[in-house]
């Protein structure tokens, strides 16, 4: 699957919020989720575990293993992923434990517009996010998503700062003076 990208600084969340409300967003769901990034040669792996905070509070969502492949750059950008179950993740890199690099935690609000998602992300250590996921459907279907990714980042700009070219883990890792192994 494919995702176009966006990622930003988030300096006014509840204009961010607004927007959202001003433009049909629908809120869905807020969540607790902890994204455990693990060691590996390409790409990127992640657990992530989430737990809603507004609706079937405390009930954990399915765990899913994220494994994608996204260049880090400010701009929109390509991402694609895979969401495997656990038996999958094992099959796919072997029954060792894969090693932990990083663990990331924030609360999320999703939103979603149209085939966008639209997250407003708390991180834990590095403050407020603002990132964007435009779903590919189809191959032919890209610069649509592109295209929408692109209106919603004009229409969020008045809350937004800078852009990242990086994950959250990337970030943290930067922080903490981790090397990806």
């Amino acid at each position: 699957m494919r995702n176009i990208e966006f990622k930003a600084e988030l300096r006014d969340p509840d204009l961010a919020r607004a927007i959202a409300k001003e433009i049909g967003a629908s809120l869905i769901v807020r969540v607790q989720q902890t994204d455990t990034y693990y060691s590996v040669t390409t790409g990127r792996v992640k657990k992530r575990e989430a737990v809603a905070v507004d609706r079937a509070v405390g009930v954990p969502e399915p765990v899913e293993y994220i494994v994608y492949e996204r260049a880090n750059r400010v701009d929109l950008r390509p991402s694609d992923f895979r969401i495997l179950t656990e038996s999958e993740l094992r099959e796919r890199f072997g029954e060792q434990p894969l090693s932990v690099w990083v663990v990331v935690s924030k609360r999320r609000e999703l939103w979603m517009w149209r085939s966008v998602r639209i997250h407003l992300d708390k991180v834990d250590h590095l403050g407020w996010f603002f990132e964007l996921e435009s779903l590919v459907s189809k191959p032919e279907f890209e610069d649509h998503a592109r295209s929408l990714a692109d209106q919603l980042r004009a229409t969020f700009a008045p809350a937004l700062g800078e852009p990242v070219a990086g994950s959250y883990s990337d970030l943290l890792a930067q922080q903490q003076e981790l090397e990806p192994d």
